[in-house]
This record gives structure tokens, C-alpha cells and sequence, in this order.
């Protein structure tokens, strides 16, 4: 069985055991998690009504993305800039779909 999850502005196709890395939500690692907002819900080609369905998870880890650089440059104004930012996301491990 597969769920459509919507978290942190963002869709996620997601089924049992699968782990997916969304943004940063509240609660330490180990502690489990719900997501109400489930959109679409199924197994194979039919779907399911998604009244009262939610999907409970594990979180795994509290992370941090890839460093992004951000520099600006103004041509002959002896301007620079240059600045580095780390996203905060967690990972999620999906116990179950019900």
C-alpha cells in the first residue's frame, strides 16, 4: 500500500519501511510521528478514501543538507560577498500506512 503525503510544502510518495528526508519537524530521533495530510492513498491501481487515514513514522536522524554558497559580485564596485547556508531536514523512517 502507497500513501501521497503532503509535509513542509512538499508531496511525498511514500509506503511501509520506506525512509524519506523532509523538512525539519519537531521531536528527537526515535520518537515516532504522524502525518495527517494524506492526499492520495492506494495499492496497485486502486485507490482508497483517505476519511481518517494517517501515516505514522519514526524519526531517524535531525540533519542538516549540503552547504549552498551564495556570492555576489558587482563588476568594478569592489563588491563581494559570499555567504554559505546548511537547510535543517529530518529523515523519516515510515512505519505504517493506516
Amino acid at each position: 500500500m502507497f500513501a501521497i503525503v503532503r509535509t513542509g510544502g512538499k508531496q511525498y510518495r511514500v509506503a511501509a519501511g520506506d525512509k524519506i528526508v523532509v523538512e525539519k519537524l519537531d521531536g528527537e530521533a526515535g520518537s515516532t510521528i504522524t502525518l495527517g495530510d494524506v492526499l492520495l492513498a492506494g495499492e496497485g491501481g486502486d485507490f482508497k478514501s483517505t476519511d481518517g487515514l494517517t501515516v505514522s513514522a519514526e524519526i531517524v536522524a535531525q540533519a542538516k543538507a549540503e552547504k549552498v554558497i551564495v556570492f555576489k559580485k558587482r563588476r568594478r564596485h569592489n563588491y563581494r560577498r559570499k555567504n554559505g547556508h546548511r537547510q535543517n531536514h529530518t529523515i523519516l523512517k515510515i512505519t505504517a500506512i493506516g
